[in-house]
């Protein structure tokens, strides 16, 4: 785990080249094995930010263990970084929300994460 969900208003050529480079970018990032990295990305040409079509993101990302205060400022460096040369969407047009629901909130293999890592 961690799950990204990525909305922009920005037409991707290749989505799918884009969503593989991206995960291989986000294990890197978040210090995950990318066997674990979920990505979705959605094309939304009526997003706005701040009152514009300008380009512009919204990235949701779900992880385990490894989001905090301190961490979270570095992940939106490189974050914003990366979507600045591949998407050109600056980093004042977007929002990051980071989150970790805790392990005995997110499902896996039928089961949750408290119960596959143990208590």
């Amino acid at each position: 785990m961690p799950s990204l969900e990525l909305t922009t208003n920005v037409a991707i050529p290749d989505e799918r080249a884009f969503v593989l480079e991206f995960s291989k970018f986000a294990a890197k990032v978040l210090s995950k094995p990318e066997q674990y990295i979920s990505i979705s990305v959605k094309h939304n040409p009526n997003l706005t930010f701040a009152g514009t079509f300008e380009p512009a993101l919204l990235l949701a990302i779900v992880s385990l263990d490894n989001i905090d205060p301190e961490k979270n400022v570095n992940y939106s460096k490189e974050l914003f970084g990366f979507f600045k040369e591949k998407l050109g969407v600056p980093d004042n047009r977007g929002y990051i929300n980071f989150n970790d629901p805790g392990r005995s909130y997110l499902g896996y293999q039928s089961t949750t994460f408290t119960e596959i890592f143990g208590k």
